[in-house]
């Protein structure tokens, strides 16, 4: 969660459009090659789906990142941010968006990123790859140890088609310097997560997903990072966290300058995500705007794209066109 205080008006956001001459990220090499389409959740999370070609032709897959699509009200955009305001899941609404999802990488467990995982986990067999504090939440809600991977960033894991890099990373801070629920579990729960307040941020990760033959992306869930652990990333794609406050210190130049200044940068965490997915994105204040100066600034040669939540993007992450 990027917000720990009342928010500025909001407006609507018109999604930035690509560049017809900007090119297209190199893809990484692999074994093979995939049809790779990305659909944005909203908040930071992504839908990634996987069209294999070649020996694993036909083969379809999916990986989803922070899959948070129940979206209730907690007060949190009016200015009244109720942290007793109970977990709820619209199961018929989360499997619409998130399909049947074979990995879910979770970046850290406050309910903005967590919330709909534990449905989703028990319903598909899907396993999840998150910090320990995550594995604990989890349990606590019935779902199999067998299916959850506990991480701590530095791990490299291979899915035979893609491969999931996990980098350790930092959560967002507010002009307090600080954050709302920290902590971590290191056992699980008495009983299950009820309310908002229940979910501890329980550290905080980024994941690097390469699909065979396609370019790479960087998911990151919060508007921190650890330098050190993203050197060397060099993603093509880069889905980063807008920062809600200015404690962090040049977090966009750093940030992009550690990451090797990314072909594509795409903006996330940006939209109001108490709103349904049925509406338009809306973003927050001016903080969007203020992010996308300082790409430009930071990185000129970088493509920025503004997703909204009913563009399919292609691998290069520009928008699909409808199949006739």
């Amino acid at each position: 969660m990027l917000r720990g205080a009342a928010l500025g008006a909001a407006a609507p956001l018109t999604p930035a459009a690509a560049s017809a001459d900007s090119p297209a990220p190199a893809a990484r090499s692999g074994g093979g090659s995939s049809e790779v389409t990305y659909r944005w959740l909203g908040t930071s999370g992504w839908r990634v789906d996987l069209g294999a070609a070649g020996k694993r032709a036909g083969r379809h897959r999916t990986v989803l990142v922070d899959p948070y699509v129940t979206r209730f009200p907690t007060g949190l955009f009016s200015g009244a941010f109720d942290p007793a305001t109970r977990l709820r899941t619209d199961k018929p609404l989360v499997r619409r968006h998130a399909g049947t999802p074979e990995v879910i990488c979770v970046t850290h467990t406050h309910w903005d990123h967590l919330n709909d995982v534990p449905f989703l986990a028990r319903a598909t067999g899907a396993r999840v790859i998150g910090t320990e504090t995550t594995y604990h939440v989890l349990r606590s809600f019935g779902v199999d140890a067998a299916q959850l991977c506990v991480v701590k960033g530095g791990e490299v894991l291979d899915f035979d088609g893609y491969v999931v890099e996990v980098a350790s990373s930092r959560h967002s801070r507010n002009a307090a310097y600080s954050y709302f629920a920290p902590g971590t579990l290191n056992a699980p729960p008495a009983t299950a997560p009820r309310t908002v307040a229940d979910l501890p941020e329980g550290d905080t990760l980024a994941f690097k997903v390469t699909p065979d033959g396609a370019p790479s992306a960087l998911f990151m869930g919060a508007s921190d990072f650890d330098e050190r652990s993203f050197a060397g990333l060099a993603p093509d794609l880069a889905m980063i966290a807008v920062a809600s406050a200015e404690s962090t210190y040049r977090y966009v130049p750093r940030l992009l300058a550690a990451l090797g200044r990314p072909g594509v940068v795409v903006p996330v965490h940006w939209d109001d995500f108490e709103r349904p997915l049925s509406e338009p994105p809306r973003a927050d204040g001016t903080a969007l705007d203020d992010f996308v100066a300082r790409v430009r600034a930071a990185s000129p040669a970088s493509r920025l794209v503004v997703p909204d939540y009913e563009t399919a993007y292609g691998a290069d992450l520009r928008p699909r066109r409808p199949t006739p």
